[in-house]
């Protein structure tokens, strides 16, 4: 048992957005343990230039990371896919253990339920509708206390504030639009009487240079020309940043600076999306959307973005005159605002009217009050809600789902019978509106080696959600 005032550890070692994104935990574990100090390990290169804005925890490099192991800890939670953070995590002595840790038997295996989820959910994440800094802190926080968070609204724009920041980069290629519309996009944000300032780290330094010079203006280009603690120092005088899917887009939302997030590319919206209530995301009205990797020979989400219509909405945001995008039409894409939901989860709220029958929207819903209600975050009550509201709009494929509920079961029972253990084929042979449900027992089961209580606790899942399934 740890001791009190026994330190908790969390363990870091991704892409900035990802540390950013980590910040809200931090901030609920200083809340909720009260007197037991927090570290982080973490990339230096992040962790030092951020530390300013950061929650005020100790920072420490993963090549140190075996100063914690001498201390019995409260937690550890790793947030970490590499291996050396599953190593740190299963040396460090610690009370609670969460995420990916090495065990003594030296295998990786995944503690946390939510955890868990987060890992059932990779190339499987069509119908996830948690995000990231939510999974990252729902094992350890109860969900009461997150919800109770209340953020502070992003600054508004206004007539002083003429100046909107266009960060032109992204980790991944396919992320980010076509050097084309971005030029595009400063002539038409100029041609409103904006003030377009192109902005990138390091590596888009030949991108801003080439944007400049397609859009035919004299624009100003700060790409490689600032830090990050520049950049969120810099990101104070401006009225918006439109940018995609990038760690920069977290630094802007977390420090309050009204973001436009053009979500396209290998991204899901409802897991990385701008965090805090008040940002919008534009993002591509096809059934391919929020993937985890494009399987097509180009992301054809990108190819319909429209510099005016863009611009359009990024004028309106930068004027503060948000509400009157309630109307705008964005051919081939659609528009939200960040919120919340009923339960206080993250939630994307449509600007403009809802579709009359969006069955992949419906399905999203259902497993986030399913899994909610199966890890004991709510009641059933918002599952037979979206279960009865699936049957009612979508009936073709509430049976698809009944009868995949009933294939899964003696698919598990099967496989039980002759001691076989899910290899990663196992989701993929159900129908995507069962995915969610097969591809966490998939990990239950491969996580526990097949033993018997991990196939007991699946079916007991199921049991449940089948008992709910016949009674909406």
């Amino acid at each position: 048992m740890a001791a009190d005032g026994a330190p908790i550890a969390v363990i870091q070692t991704q892409r900035m957005g990802d540390l950013i994104l980590t910040y809200p935990l931090l901030l609920w574990l200083a809340r909720r343990y009260p007197g037991h100090p927090v570290t982080v390990v973490a990339e230096p290169g992040f962790a030092a230039p951020l530390s300013p804005i950061s929650p005020p925890v100790a920072y420490l490099p993963l090549s140190r990371g075996g100063e914690l192991t001498g201390r019995e800890h409260l937690a550890v939670i790793n947030l970490s896919i590499r291996p050396e953070a599953a190593a740190l995590a299963g040396a460090i002595a610690a009370a609670r253990r969460l995420g990916p840790f090495t065990d003594a038997g030296g295998a990786v295996r995944v503690a946390g339920d939510w955890q868990l989820y987060r890992a059932s959910v990779v190339h499987n994440n069509r119908h996830n509708r948690f995000h990231w800094a939510e999974l990252n802190a729902l094992d350890m926080i109860p969900l009461a206390e997150m919800a109770a968070t209340r953020w502070a609204a992003p600054r508004q724009g206004g007539a002083g504030r003429r100046r909107v920041g266009v960060f032109v980069g992204a980790s991944e290629h396919d992320k980010r639009p076509s050097r084309l519309f971005w030029a595009g996009l400063v002539r038409e944000l100029a041609r409103r009487g904006l003030v377009p300032v192109l902005l990138g780290g390091p590596g888009e330094v030949a991108l801003g240079a080439e944007v400049a010079r397609l859009s035919g203006l004299a624009v100003a280009n700060l790409c490689g020309r600032l830090g990050l603690r520049e950049l969120a120092v810099f990101g104070q005088e401006l009225a918006l940043l439109v940018t995609p899917d990038t760690g920069p887009m977290h630094l802007a939302a977390w420090t309050g600076l009204k973001t436009l997030n053009i979500s396209v590319g290998p991204v899901n919206a409802y897991e990385t999306g701008p965090y805090q209530p008040g940002h919008v995301v534009l993002r591509p009205r096809m059934s391919c959307r929020g993937c985890w990797g494009c399987i097509r020979s180009e992301p054809f989400c990108r190819q319909r973005l429209d510099p005016a219509r863009v611009a359009y909405a990024a004028a309106r945001l930068a004027r503060g005159e948000g509400a009157r995008l309630a109307g705008a039409a964005i051919p081939g894409y659609e528009l939200f605002e960040t919120g919340r939901d009923a339960l206080g989860l993250y939630a994307l709220h449509r600007l403009g009217a809802e579709p009359a029958c969006d069955a992949r929207e419906a399905v999203g819903r259902l497993w986030r009050a399913v899994f909610g209600w199966l890890f004991g975050v709510c009641d059933d009550a918002p599952a037979r809600a979206a279960m009865a509201a699936l049957r009612r709009d979508q009936p073709r494929l509430a049976g698809v789902l009944g009868r995949g509920l009933a294939g899964l079961g003696a698919r598990l029972s099967r496989d039980a019978r002759r001691g076989q253990v899910p290899d990663v084929r196992f989701a993929a042979a159900f129908a995507p509106c069962l995915r969610p449900l097969a591809g966490f027992f998939e990990r239950v089961v491969q996580n526990a080696d097949g033993e018997r209580t991990a196939r007991l606790r699946c079916l007991e899942h199921l049991e449940r959600l089948a008992g709910l399934f016949s009674q909406a």
